[in-house]
């Protein structure tokens, strides 16, 4: 069952614009649950592994639209200090001038512009990515993992999403070369969501 319009077969057979109604039921303001929720990315690291990461503090906001997917919109504000690869080294790296800057830009923020069905469970949001004072565009695609109410009796949706960005294109450009040819680290970035919202009463 797809949060934005997917209805049964026979339904939208009958009467194309129909929308269910627990779909419809969706509907409203959510707030993203920090501690349910990943933000993470992966970059290659001398040109045969992979290091993964993420942000341990950031909020967030949804506007479900369960009867149009283009009326829905998402807002992400990341603590850029937040930053978190397992190594404290490294970490401390990340942070300085030659990466995140987090002194001078303390936050990273995305902004939805635009946001589709593709069909089923999937989705596909376009928003403003503003890194290091640089906003690009960025596309994320979405897998809707379902909705339930928890035991505290919170109205819950997930979602599931990646992408991947050029980091170059918004300012981080830092690198060394490497004597087997190459480089230390990736211009291609991989992101990595998982989402859990809490609907607002």
């Amino acid at each position: 069952m797809g949060v934005f319009g997917r209805k049964d077969t026979a339904t939208a057979t009958a009467t194309p614009t129909a929308v269910s109604p627990d779909l419809a039921a969706l509907t409203g303001e959510y707030t993203i649950d920090p501690a349910h929720s990943t933000f993470g990315f992966v970059a290659r690291h001398a040109m045969v592994t992979n290091v993964k990461g993420g942000f341990q503090d950031f909020t967030g906001t949804l506007h479900l639209d369960g009867t149009d997917p283009s009326n829905s919109t998402a807002t992400v504000d990341v603590v850029m200090d937040s930053i978190d690869t397992g190594n404290a080294d490294r970490d401390g790296h990340l942070k300085s001038a030659d990466f995140f800057k987090t002194d001078e830009f303390p936050t990273m923020t995305f902004r939805t512009t635009e946001a589709e069905a593709l069909g089923g469970d999937d989705y596909r949001i376009t928003g403003d990515l503003t890194i290091l004072g640089t906003t690009r565009p960025l596309t994320i695609d979405l897998e809707f993992n379902g909705a339930a109410k928890d035991p505290f009796g919170n109205e819950r949706v997930g979602f599931e999403g990646k992408a991947e960005i050029l980091r170059s294109e918004w300012g981080l450009t830092w690198n060394a070369a490497l004597e087997t040819g190459g480089v230390l680290v990736s211009d291609k970035i991989k992101l990595n969501f998982d989402v859990s919202a809490i609907k607002q009463a």
